[in-house]
């Protein structure tokens, strides 16, 4: 079964946690990477921003590019998180969220991807036949260099001799026990009962 990429996460690409169920390039150290195999169908794909309240910080999603009062009305007591200058609002995010089996501890873990370039690299791996099959391979993220000079890649890797019947049976217990990807839309937890 291909994984396949929607014309909004295309269009959204091409325009200008170590810790817990959640992983991220972005909280990878310089030269760190992931080993990851892809177990959700297809990726969940929103617009995030993120509100502030003080010392807490919340990712706020919508499934299409939100307006200034669609944030303001749904922001509540957060207000919008400033951009990296520090001179304007952070602008709504796309993403791509789906969940993975992590190498590093045998877990399901939902594994969120905003970075443009990372995206359109899914996106072109999806449609090489020699790959298009996400869900055949592991995926190595990496991370290299710091703040505003920082590089992401994937690498796509054959998956590791004798690791299917494990992931097929993590990923089993998680839909079990209620796994869904979409209850980030509503800040609920996509692990259902798990967490």
């Amino acid at each position: 079964m291909a994984f396949g990429i929607l014309d909004t996460a295309r269009k959204a690409a091409e325009g200008g946690g170590k810790g817990g169920g959640f992983l991220g390039v972005s909280k990878l150290g310089d030269g760190e990477s992931y080993r990851v195999a892809i177990v959700s169908e297809d990726p969940f794909e929103s617009w995030t921003v993120w509100g502030e309240s003080g010392d807490k910080k919340k990712p706020f999603r919508f499934t299409s590019e939100p307006s200034a009062a669609d944030i303001e009305a749904e922001l509540g007591e957060y207000t919008q998180r400033m951009s990296y200058d520090g001179d304007k609002l952070e602008p709504p995010k796309f993403s791509l969220a789906f969940f993975v089996f992590d190498y590093s501890d045998s877990q399901i873990k939902v594994f969120e991807i905003p970075q443009k370039t990372l995206i359109k690299e899914i996106d072109k791996l999806s449609k090489d036949e020699d790959y298009q099959n996400l869900h055949e391979w592991d995926l190595k993220f990496s991370r290299a260099g710091l703040k505003l000079d920082t590089v992401y890649s994937i690498l796509p890797s054959p998956r590791k001799k004798g690791s299917q019947e494990q992931i097929d049976k993590a990923w089993s217990a998680a839909q079990d026990q209620g796994a869904d990807i979409t209850a980030l839309l509503i800040g609920g937890n996509p692990f259902g009962e798990k967490l």
